[in-house]
């Protein structure tokens, strides 16, 4: 019975020993020893076996309660980040432009609206960004910026339209009312309160024949708040500045610097980012902003952020507060992907720019595409070639430009394509070009494609030339047109905005019976009034203007 009673005391003895070291030469072990010994060995083996199973069993049960709380609270902080994010639709206007082509290595270039509102709908906006007789007004897309990542993913362009820019907007619906918003012809800026952010994304589609797979918002406190997660970013200017009224000029942003570079955050961040007065324009202040960018790239880089903990949560917990996304990318996962992405990148193949631009014709205080520098800064980016000449001359063939395969399927005899014609010559500053339509329709008809007309309904607008077709088996159809007018194979897509093969005579194609050829753009080789500033480059400080110095 003794012999009973202290095996069943063992495993208590054992188990609350189990949580300080254990070793037969500590005090008092050589007498259990000899206790055991007394008992035998078979005695002391059981009595030493089943003490160290429950151990285990014991150990295996808390580190299974730490592995699962640990766990759950990450998932639970995982599930409070993506809470954070506010999503809405990717387009919410007309628009036809098509996804890029992959190209032979099944890569294909990604392109990213970033916009910035001027909200004014909460305390903390308005506190920020002034006056409260515009709270609840619709805001307004003041910073528009297309980000643009090269199927590659070697390379990446940024272009800002400035927001005083006349487009055409299309006709949208805003996605949480309902409301639906005819067509119009109006400054930019004017987009983001037609129907939200998916207005704004088909307008910039529209203009550039750019398909843009994502869209980002972020208002007055959103910068404040990413601001201050970097850590402040450097900025230069060449006198001292101060953004305020001045008389007949009210408004400023309240920016004061000295002459030289200092490192601004928080609200002296949004400061910078809105100056626009003391650094003379809108097209300054959209320097301004390429600079700031610029240096937040480098900052980040130089913090290595991506493998320190501590940092990245901070960030993540920014970024999530403080941008709303279109909802393909609405997930923690996805956001982070996506920043992978545009880390490979380096500094000196990322180039920032202004779409080249001239007085608008009708109102001196807007501004108009520059005709075919915009058209070549467009068409750069729809090819997928770099805006900067630093690639490895194996980079400097875009393999996203290669012709695509021709259709498997052959086309019919010339005489039985039905052809529609349409007239999109018309642009923000010139007038569609009459009978345009009828002409190539025409030019079709002796050719041998004797059902080929005119489409007596209108004309549309288009920046560039395309030949559309509705269904598979039409594909084929089209390539001949597309191929009896010189007209690229990289032009012919499939929409569901036509019933059968539709040609769009776009602006670049105002006269003639032929497309014209035109030589394809090279790496670097932008237009010099897109106000080019390399990623690399933190020499730049931004000039201020005479009335605004101290």
């Amino acid at each position: 019975m003794t012999q009973s009673g202290l095996r069943g005391e063992g495993p208590a003895v054992d188990d609350t020993m189990s949580l300080t070291p254990r070793g037969g030469s500590a005090p008092g072990g050589g007498g259990r020893q000899d206790g055991g010994g007394d008992r035998g060995n078979g005695g002391r083996g059981t009595g030493g076996r089943r003490p160290k199973r429950r151990v285990l069993r014991w150990s295996a049960t808390v580190l299974a309660v730490v592995i699962l709380g640990t766990a759950g609270a990450g998932y639970l902080y995982y599930q409070h980040l993506n809470d954070n994010i506010r999503k809405g639709e990717r387009s919410s206007g007309d628009s036809k432009a098509q996804k890029a082509e992959p190209n032979a290595a099944g890569q294909t270039p990604m392109n990213i609206l970033l916009i910035g509102s001027d909200s004014r709908n909460s305390d903390a906006n308005i506190e920020l960004g002034g006056s409260r007789d515009n709270r609840g007004n619709p805001p307004l897309g003041d910073v528009e910026m297309l980000i643009h990542l090269s199927a590659d993913r070697k390379s990446a362009a940024v272009v800002s339209i400035p927001r005083d820019t006349r487009v055409d907007i299309p006709k949208c619906t805003d996605p949480k009312t309902g409301k639906a918003y005819p067509a119009t012809n109006a400054i930019i800026n004017e987009s983001l309160a037609r129907g939200g952010a998916g207005c704004t994304l088909a307008t910039w589609q529209n203009l550039t024949g750019v398909y843009i797979d994502h869209w980002m918002t972020i208002d007055f406190s959103g910068v404040v708040r990413m601001a201050d997660a970097i850590g402040g970013v450097d900025v230069c200017v060449k006198q001292n500045v101060w953004d305020r009224p001045l008389p007949g000029v009210p408004g400023g942003s309240g920016l004061k610097l000295k002459a030289g570079t200092t490192k601004v955050k928080g609200k002296q961040a949004l400061q910078w980012l809105r100056t626009r007065h003391a650094f003379y324009s809108d097209l300054g202040r959209a320097k301004a902003q390429h600079l700031y960018l610029n240096s937040m790239i480098r900052t980040l880089k130089g913090q290595n952020v991506f493998t320190d903990t501590g940092r990245l949560m901070d960030l993540a917990e920014a970024a999530t507060k403080s941008l709303q996304v279109s909802e393909e990318i609405g997930t923690v996962k996805k956001l982070y992907d996506l920043a992978m992405q545009l880390k490979t990148v380096p500094t000196n193949r990322i180039t920032m720019t202004t779409m080249p631009n001239v007085e608008d014709p009708l109102n001196r205080d807007h501004v108009v595409p520059d005709g075919e520098n915009a058209k070549k800064i467009w068409q750069m980016l729809r090819d997928d070639v770099a805006f900067d000449a630093n690639g490895k001359p194996t980079d400097a063939k875009q393999e996203s430009t290669a012709e695509p395969a021709a259709s498997a399927d052959p086309a019919a005899p010339a005489g039985q394509i039905g052809v529609t014609v349409q007239n999109g010559t018309r642009t923000a500053t010139l007038g569609p070009v009459s009978h345009r339509a009828a002409a190539v329709a025409e030019s079709l008809v002796q050719r041998g494609f004797t059902k080929a007309s005119a489409d007596a309904s209108g004309s549309v607008s288009a920046d560039q030339t395309v030949v559309r077709y509705p269904s598979a088996e039409l594909k084929g159809d089209a390539e001949a047109v597309a191929k009896a007018l010189g007209i690229p194979a990289g032009s012919v897509e499939r929409s569901t905005d036509v019933s059968g093969v539709t040609v769009v005579v776009g602006a670049d194609w105002r006269t003639g019976a032929t497309y014209p050829k035109q030589a394809a753009p090279k790496a670097g080789d932008i237009p010099k009034n897109s106000d080019a500033v390399n990623g690399a480059d933190d020499s730049q400080c931004m000039d201020v203007y005479a009335p605004y110095r101290w």
